[in-house]
């Protein structure tokens, strides 16, 4: 089992180094818009081998960034399963995320674990390149890196304690 805990105000310096570190840049460049670490909340383990940043709005919760440094662990699912279980928690219908057309294996791991691809924006990766220049033009497997795609993991319904059956 891995252990978790929230992010707290404390850990933003090190959570900035963790994203220039592994994202070039103490931003995030989401379906054109911008997302610093003091907006997110997020867990981490013990060793920041493991970090998830997400945000909860009308829309659901949207997963910003993941990270689990040693694959196969069992890091990645124990984060995705710690924002899901928190977005039931606050009443979220639907988590979801954006990774980019060359991440086969994000797109894997994300379908394994129940999220459905709903959406492609062609071309997003060239505008988010426009506000983060660092953005490589060739991504993972060689592939050319142009398009966002969101992912959606839908949430049951919670129904509070006295409504229904």
């Amino acid at each position: 089992m891995v252990a978790l805990r929230c992010i707290t105000p404390d850990d933003l310096p090190r959570l900035r180094k963790f994203w220039q570190d592994h994202w070039a840049g103490e931003e995030m460049v989401v379906h054109g818009e911008v997302f610093r670490p003091e907006q997110l909340e997020g867990f981490v383990n013990e060793d920041w081998t493991g970090l998830v940043t997400y945000v909860t709005g009308a829309d659901g919760c949207e997963i910003i960034s993941l990270d689990a440094l040693k694959e196969g662990s069992g890091i990645g699912t124990a984060l995705i399963e710690a924002v899901v279980d928190e977005a039931g928690r606050r009443g979220c219908r639907r988590v979801f995320l954006s990774t980019t057309n060359d991440n086969l294996l994000a797109l894997g791991f994300y379908q394994r674990r129940g999220f459905e691809l709903v959406c492609i924006r062609r071309g997003a990766v060239a505008e988010s390149r426009k506000r983060k220049p660092g953005i490589p033009l060739i991504g993972d497997n060689d592939i050319p890196l142009r398009d966002e795609i969101e992912l959606e993991l839908r949430l049951p319904v919670q129904r509070k304690a006295g409504h229904g059956p």
